[in-house]
């Protein structure tokens, strides 16, 4: 068994904290004590040795990049734009960071193909020590702004761009409106849409208001997923997706990525001192699983080190590594040894098998 993880900002964490992925969780930790950047980012969770050893064999890694709003502050070139050209120059700057990233190391590769993500879950068989094991990164755009105009997607899948989420939080961007906005898609959206689906691309839905996820859902026929989303059912918020939502992206055969985020796990999470467990997303696994009657549309998009640190999420999650407590907590409630399979890691594989090219 392997995990799948469908949403880590990595680099994002290089490029504001400075944050080094090769490093182990705790060395950042003991490098950032005292640091004023905790307040932003929290404590690392986060590392190349934390996802081998807990067999984090596929992490989705985001071009992410974030509309800048607060005016009174010095605009921070590593994450923050004020215009769709700064947006496309911010997120070839972070496509440029996972290619020297893969140079630096042979124990990452950048999914470009379905050769690739072979060779990577060949390192994974049980023959193979762990210090030969790879893991494999594939393209996730958070925020589709970089992309200067729908025909320019193009240029974007052949540097092996396979998934977009056209917004971010709650922002309008010229593809569709963000959670908290009440937004659809604009034209300009309708159009990305179309193209993706000339090129067998996967939409990401996460972080799009309900209006926008519907509209979506019915003028793209290709392939979707929400990489990181929980069910509104434990925290109301808009940032999370309704019942309804969910049977419509499981009726698409999509699959929806669990966030390790407190904030969107549980709504008396800040009013007390209560904090979810580990136990919690397994409720929510299994939530998902009654609600669309399989267990063939969820998965894990953590989310880790995504603005937030260990301190904000479940108890039992100190690291990445940790993530495979999830399968062993799954075995308790009687899931058997496929159907763990499929969670962790099954189903987004089945979903990059369908997007990537064969070459």
């Amino acid at each position: 068994m392997i995990i799948v993880d469908a949403h880590q900002d990595l680099a994002y964490n290089h490029s504001r904290f400075g944050r080094d992925y090769l490093r182990w969780a705790y060395h950042k930790r003991r490098a950032e004590v005292g640091s004023p950047l905790l307040d932003t980012s929290g404590y690392a969770t986060l590392g190349l040795p934390d996802a081998l050893l807990g067999r984090v064999a596929v992490a989705f890694a985001t071009l992410y990049v974030a509309p800048w709003q607060t005016k009174d502050h010095t605009l921070d070139y590593g994450i923050f734009y004020d215009s769709p050209p700064q947006a496309h120059q911010l997120a070839n700057k972070q496509l440029e960071y996972y290619y020297r990233l893969c140079e630096a190391t042979d124990r990452v590769r950048l999914i470009r193909s379905a050769h690739d993500l072979q060779a990577v879950l060949d390192t994974w068989k049980p023959d193979v020590p762990l210090n030969r094991r790879v893991q494999g990164l594939i393209l996730l755009m958070e925020n589709a702004e970089p992309i200067r105009s729908p025909k320019q997607y193009e240029e974007w899948y052949e540097r092996g761009l396979y998934m977009v989420g056209f917004a971010w939080t709650n922002t309008l961007t010229r593809y569709a409106g963000g959670n908290a906005t009440g937004e659809g898609l604009t034209r300009h959206g309708r159009d990305l849409l179309e193209v993706m689906a000339s090129f067998n691309a996967m939409l990401d839905v996460s972080h799009l208001s309900d209006l926008a996820t519907h509209e979506a859902l019915e003028a793209f026929d290709g392939h979707i997923i929400a990489s990181h989303s929980n069910p509104r059912k434990f925290m109301d918020s808009d940032r999370n997706l309704s019942d309804v939502l969910i049977r419509l992206i499981a009726e698409r055969d999509g699959v929806i990525g669990l966030v390790m985020f407190n904030l969107f796990i549980d709504r008396n999470w800040g009013l007390s001192n209560r904090r979810p467990t580990l136990l919690t997303v397994v409720d929510m696994i299994d939530y998902v699983c009654q609600l669309t009657g399989s267990e063939r549309h969820v998965g894990i998009g953590s989310d880790l080190d995504g603005g937030f640190g260990a301190e904000s999420t479940p108890i039992g999650l100190d690291t990445v590594t940790d993530l495979w407590r999830i399968g062993e907590l799954l075995q308790t409630r009687g899931y058997t040894a496929p159907q763990i399979e499929a969670i962790l890691g099954g189903n987004f594989l089945r979903k990059l098998n369908a997007v990537l090219p064969n070459r």
